[in-house]
């Protein structure tokens, strides 16, 4: 169906033709409907889109002129706004956050971080007790993930040696970390 068809059955509908209204939505449903879904995303918003559209494409064809532009862009624009409109009645993204406000928070409070610090300063202050090769093979082996035999290679020191250097320091951590 051509242009000027769609504009004489719009012309119609502001008559009250019904039967032009009924062969103005058979010939044009298929593609406003594709519109509302593209839009809304969802088939029965769509469905109900649609039908909204041709609610306002009965009560507003009297106000359709076809020198200001096509006609399937006029009812393409009806669809379009009806479909946003839609789109922003939905609830809120803001409602979806308040209702998230009562989650825990995963970050440490703020006692539970001073905690944190003040065992950081510990364990420093116990790291430093530690002969200073000790202390950086320590350092390197539990936070770097070295294992035993880079370290070793690294120090230049047998494997059972870096074994041995390892755990008598983590001894001696603990021993002043529970002082």
């Amino acid at each position: 169906m051509q242009g000027d068809e769609i504009a004489d059955l719009i012309g119609r509908v502001a008559l009250r033709d019904r039967r032009a209204f009924v062969a103005l939505y058979n010939q044009t449903g298929p593609k406003l409907f594709a519109i509302c879904l593209r839009i809304l995303k969802d088939r029965t918003e769509a469905e109900e889109a649609l039908q909204e559209v041709y609610i306002s494409i009965w009560q507003r064809a009297g106000s359709y002129q076809s020198a200001t532009g096509s006609s399937s862009a006029w009812l393409s624009a009806i669809a379009r706004n009806r479909s946003i409109d839609a789109l922003r009645s939905r609830k809120p993204v803001a409602d979806e956050i308040d209702s998230a406000y009562d989650l825990a928070d995963a970050a440490p409070d703020p006692e539970m971080q001073t905690v944190t610090k003040d065992e950081g300063r510990r364990i420093d202050t116990c790291m430093e007790e530690l002969e200073a090769d000790r202390a950086v093979a320590v350092k390197r082996a539990y936070v770097e993930g070295l294992s035993y035999q880079e370290l070793a290679d690294q120090f230049g020191v047998p494997l059972n040696t870096m074994r041995t250097w390892l755990r008598r320091s983590l001894l001696k951590l603990r021993e002043c970390m529970e002082r």
